[in-house]
């Protein structure tokens, strides 16, 4: 895979179209970015074959699954012969959705999800007991603002579709009409 990957105007606008709708045909994204479908088609296969698009994903709310329950867990290891071992480890664990070595205090920062506190204290004793773990600090989700985004590279999010008002399309606020 190539590093520094140059991606042009249109390919940015095909990601960000993408990114909010991966299941949007090519035929609606080509219409949003005034190219062909088959151009859509092209860009979009010669970004998966240079890495650019990794793989196309399914978005599901965690609520409606039972999984309600959310927590920030730094890690940090021990400095021994196990700190290898500490990241294929947590990646074992289905709890575990995400994981990023960070610079600071701890070593590791993770996502995790469970159906309840119960089901988090388990999760943290099967971390804690992964060989290089020193210790772990848990922050429990109150609320969640927004998460898994959209990319938006540099292009104005799309209008929502609105239909003209009656009498044709306007440019400009409403002037008002005399009586």
């Amino acid at each position: 895979m190539q590093a520094n990957i140059q991606l042009d105007d249109t390919d940015a606008r095909i990601l960000t179209a993408l990114s909010r709708d991966s299941r949007r045909s090519y035929a609606d994204v080509a219409s949003e970015v005034g190219l062909s479908t088959a151009a859509v088609h092209e860009r979009v296969k010669k970004m998966i074959e240079r890495g650019v698009i990794e793989r196309f994903s399914l978005s599901v709310d965690p609520d409606h699954v039972g999984l309600r329950f959310t927590a920030f867990v730094a890690i940090r290891n021990d400095g021994g012969v196990h700190c290898r071992e500490v990241a294929p480890r947590l990646r074992e664990l289905p709890e575990v959705l995400e994981l990023h070595s960070v610079a600071g205090e701890f070593d590791f920062l993770a996502k995790i999800r469970t159906t309840h506190a119960r089901a988090l204290e388990e999760v943290l004793y099967q971390i804690k007991a992964i060989p290089g773990v020193a210790r772990t600090t848990s922050t429990v989700v109150l609320n969640t603002e927004f998460e898994d985004r959209p990319l938006s590279l540099g292009v104005p999010p799309a209008p929502p579709s609105a239909s003209p008002p009656q009498g044709g399309v306007t440019s400009g606020p409403a002037k008002p009409v005399p009586r």
